[in-house]
C-alpha cells in the first residue's frame, strides 16, 4: 500500500513540539524538517506532491496545522515567515490540541456571522491559510512553466543579483552534471562555486546530491543546487555530510523568497499588510 500522509490535525502537536524544540521560534522550513525527522517520515512519504500545487503533501498539511494553531492564538508569525510559540501554546496539552479544529471552526463561524466556512477537504475558508501560500504557489507555477534553458537563465540572473561574478557555463541543460561555475566574493575573500539548476518534479533525494558532488570531484570544493522542487531530509543530510564537499541547497520555497527579495518577477507593495503581486510576463522565455 502507498504511504499515508498524516492529516493536518495529526500534525498540530508535532508542529508545536518542533517550535518548542527549536527555541520557541522557527521558519516554515525548520518546522517541516524537524517534524519529518522526529516523526520518522520515509523518503517515499516526503516525495508525495499535493494535487493542486507545487508543495509536497506534508508541507501543505503543515500549512493548515499552523493556520489552526495561529487561529486559536497558540502561535504567531512575523512578516518574514518566522513562527513563534505563545504562552498559550506552551501550556497546551495533547488533549487541548486535539480539540482545536472544532474550536477554530466555531470561532470562524462566529466571526463570519453564520456564513459557511466549509471547503471540501479542508474544513475552513482558504483565505485563512498561510499568507505565503497564494503568491508562492503562483510564482512556482510560473517558474516551472519556463523552458529548461529559461529556468537556467533565471537562476543565473538571480546569482548575479546576489553578488556572484565571473559566471561561466560549463555544461548543457539536462546533462545531469554541472551547469556552470561562478565566483562568490565575501568581504576580502572570494571562492568558486559550481552550480546546477534543475526543474525537478516531486522531491529531490540524496542520490541527486551525490551525483552532483560526483560531477564536482576534482573541480571544486563547494556546490550550489537550485531547484523548483523540495529536498528530502536525507538529501539535506547528504548535502552536509562530514568529510564531503558541502552542497548548498535552494528549494522552491527558498527560491520564491529570493525572487521576492531581489524583485525578480514579483512586485511588493508595502501597506499595513505586505502585498506580493506576481508578474507573469517576467517568466516568458525571450
Amino acid at each position: 500500500m502507498p504511504p499515508s500522509t498524516p492529516k493536518y490535525n495529526e500534525l498540530m502537536w508535532p508542529t508545536l513540539k518542533a517550535i518548542k524544540a527549536l527555541g520557541g521560534s522557527a521558519t516554515n522550513r525548520e518546522i517541516a524538517d524537524r517534524v519529518i525527522e522526529v516523526e520518522g517520515f520515509s523518503e517515499d512519504l516526503q516525495s508525495i506532491m499535493h494535487k493542486d500545487g507545487p508543495h509536497t503533501e506534508i508541507e501543505y498539511r503543515l500549512m493548515w496545522s499552523r493556520t489552526y494553531l495561529k487561529g486559536v492564538g497558540a502561535i504567531n508569525n512575523s512578516q518574514r515567515g518566522v513562527w513563534t510559540i505563545t504562552d498559550k501554546g506552551r501550556d497546551l496539552t495533547t488533549e487541548q490540541v486535539a480539540a482545536i479544529p472544532a474550536q477554530y471552526k466555531k470561532l470562524l463561524h462566529e466571526r463570519r456571522k453564520g456564513k459557511s466556512t466549509e471547503v471540501p477537504g479542508n474544513g475552513v475558508d482558504t483565505s485563512e491559510v498561510d499568507a505565503d501560500v497564494d503568491w508562492k504557489d503562483g510564482l512556482l507555477k510560473a517558474v516551472t512553466g519556463m523552458s529548461p534553458s529559461g529556468f537556467e537563465h533565471l537562476a543565473k540572473r538571480l546569482l548575479r543579483e546576489a553578488g556572484f561574478i565571473q559566471m561561466r557555463v560549463t555544461g548543457q541543460s539536462g546533462d545531469g552534471g554541472i551547469d556552470g561555475v561562478s565566483v562568490y566574493r565575501l568581504s576580502l575573500v572570494s571562492f568558486p562555486i559550481y552550480f546546477q539548476c534543475k526543474k525537478w518534479k516531486g522531491s529531490v533525494g540524496p542520490k541527486e546530491v551525490r551525483d552532483f558532488r560526483g560531477a564536482m570531484a576534482g573541480r571544486g570544493d563547494r556546490g550550489l543546487l537550485i531547484t523548483t522542487a523540495t529536498f528530502t531530509a536525507e538529501a539535506k543530510k547528504e548535502a552536509n555530510r562530514d568529510g564531503a564537499p558541502p552542497v548548498d541547497l535552494i528549494d522552491g520555497d527558498r527560491l520564491c523568497d529570493l525572487l521576492k527579495d531581489y524583485q525578480m518577477g514579483v512586485r511588493t507593495e508595502r501597506r499595513e499588510i505586505e502585498n506580493v503581486e506576481l508578474e507573469p510576463s517576467f517568466f516568458t522565455d525571450a
